[in-house]
């Protein structure tokens, strides 16, 4: 598009000099400098030791000769600005008319991915907070796909270990209070949400008082199985609300069933690993790490969720992926190291794992920030906000804030009708396009896609075009730097730059047949990206608002 063709120019050019760069910048131009700029001066001035505007001046020369450029400025201490030429807008909004909705897709990568995401203990309903690692997870996955990777989506259950274990004694304490027992309190750890006391109601309705009062090894596995399939059933239900299925559902207890955490430990003694120490098995952290040494299976024979973990991403590695997509909360950032550590002594190459951070929401409603504990019961849940302020918004204001920086989702901004909701705002903007068109229907202009595209020129017509052609770039820097948000704010942007477009630009001019077809061609190219873009992030749009 517009950026790689004058950055393939300025590689010619720098050819033609005998220079090469590794990289440089192309990128919008500041307002009223032209439509695209960059720094490559600077840097081969810093390279050839000389002055970056002589380097500038000269490489301007070579632009003046091609007809795809109308200018190429020189500005300030030696910046390039650039415009286009009429004919190379035109070409993005034909190649964008032509490829409708590959457009900004790319071409088969033949690399297998997988997203690992929403992987929270299936103990409760799922809250606010899981809300936006499954949002995250599920857009990267799609724009990765869209980019030509092979993606699977995945979610890790946590289905061994003592909190599940706990999980089935809260339900199986709550059940017997419901009976009327007497005596019993659930442990300082154990879990004490609602969502238990109606699980135990409705495993009343199905089993009357079979286990009153009692319990024994049989009565735990049945608890601990109950609860888990309600749970699992329920958090499925929740993210389905939101638009999100997994390729796969994976096993923790699987890994413990198949013998391949036996394997682990067997590999890791063998190369020399791990050791023992106070009636546990560590694994030798600090030979790979700035950090002491981790314990595997502790003193009582249980094993710690690390080695279920390392166990979990040795399976993944033999599935095949070439790189893998965990996506954590900020309270994992220790896990992280002593994982790539571990997975380093088992022979696994670097840069296999990949983890991707996120950083908490705080859900203000009104001037109350309502804190979130699964254990307490003190949490609002996914559902919740969905009822609230519908799925459209938490999956767009999920996005929208880079994931290493804090949320703070403010549902009253979410549910308003106006330009100061961010998806109310994109969202209007691609209805008003659907309803230019139903009006130029109403008016007899029938729609010629391609017609009318070389009257197009004024300045919001190419401002609007050249956001067009930053669509793909959006994708690239959004898969990148593992960012949707960079996605939202190119909407966010695009959004305004059409109705800047709009209020000045009359669209329907009966007396004007050939510019009208030209707009209607630059709207319908606008209708096409927004589509894109909004599907991409899993975001309706409507026909009408």
């Amino acid at each position: 598009m517009l950026v790689d063709k004058v950055r393939d120019k300025i590689k010619s050019v720098l050819d033609k000099f005998g220079e090469e760069l590794e990289s440089f910048k192309v990128e919008r131009a500041p307002e009223n400098f032209g439509e695209l700029a960059s720094n490559v001066a600077f840097l081969l001035a810093k390279k050839l030791k000389k002055n970056p505007r002589e380097i500038a001046e000269r490489i301007a020369l070579e632009f003046e000769k091609d007809e795809s450029f109308d200018k190429c400025e020189v500005a300030g201490p030696g910046f390039l600005n650039f415009v286009l030429s009429r004919s190379e807008h035109v070409k993005v909004i034909e190649k964008i008319l032509d490829e409708g909705e590959n457009y900004g897709r790319s071409e088969k990568k033949h690399m297998k991915v997988q997203f690992e995401f929403a992987s929270a203990n299936p103990t409760g309903p799922l809250t606010v907070g899981h809300g936006r690692q499954a949002v995250i997870g599920d857009v990267l996955s799609r724009i990765y796909s869209f980019l030509g990777y092979e993606v699977q989506k995945e979610m890790y259950i946590n289905d061994a270990g003592r909190q599940i274990d706990l999980l089935g004694y809260s339900l199986w304490i709550r059940y017997n209070q419901l009976l009327g027992v007497e005596g019993l309190e659930i442990p300082e750890d154990g879990y004490r949400g609602e969502y238990l006391v109606d699980m135990a109601r409705e495993l009343i309705e199905e089993i009357g008082e079979r286990y009153k009062n009692v319990w024994n090894d049989e009565v735990r596995e049945f608890f601990k199985s109950y609860a888990l399939e309600r749970n699992l059933k329920s958090m499925k239900a929740t993210l389905k609300r939101l638009g999100i299925e997994f390729d796969n559902y994976f096993s923790e207890k699987s890994l413990i069933e198949d013998g391949t955490v036996d394997e682990v430990l067997r590999i890791l003694n063998e190369k020399g690993h791990i050791y023992e120490k106070d009636g546990a098995v560590w694994f030798r952290a600090s030979n790979f790490i700035d950090d002491s040494d981790k314990v595997l299976v502790k003193s009582d024979g249980s094993f710690t969720y690390f080695l279920t973990d390392i166990a979990y991403h040795l399976n993944k590695f033999r599935r095949g992926f070439d790189r893998i997509y965990d996506i954590f909360g900020s309270d994992h950032h220790g896990h992280e190291p002593r994982l790539q550590a571990a997975l380093k002594a088992l022979g696994i190459p670097d840069g296999f794992l990949k983890v991707i951070f996120h950083q908490y929401v705080t859900l203000k409603r009104g001037r109350e920030i309502v804190k979130m504990s699964t254990r307490k019961g003190e949490f609002v849940t996914l559902d919740e906000l969905i009822d609230a302020v519908g799925v459209d918004a938490v999956r767009y204001f999920f996005c929208m804030m880079d994931p290493n920086t804090h949320l703070n989702f403010d549902m009253e901004l979410a549910t308003k009708k106006s330009e100061d909701n961010p998806v109310y705002y994109i969202q209007y903007s691609y209805a008003r396009i659907r309803s230019i068109f139903r009006k130029s229907e109403e008016k007899g202009i029938k729609f010629e896609p391609g017609k009318g595209l070389e009257k197009l020129g004024n300045s919001k017509e190419r401002t609007l075009t050249l956001s067009l052609a930053f669509f793909p770039q959006a994708l690239e820097e959004a898969a990148e730097e593992f960012a949707p948000n960079k996605l939202t704010n190119y909407l966010v942007d695009l959004a305004a730059r059409f109705h800047s477009f709009y209020t000045e630009n009359v669209v329907l001019d009966p007396e004007n047949p050939e510019l009208s077809q030209g707009r209607l061609n630059l709207c319908k190219a606008v209708e096409i990206v927004m589509r894109n873009a909004l599907n991409l992030l899993g975001v309706s749009c409507p026909e009408r608002m």
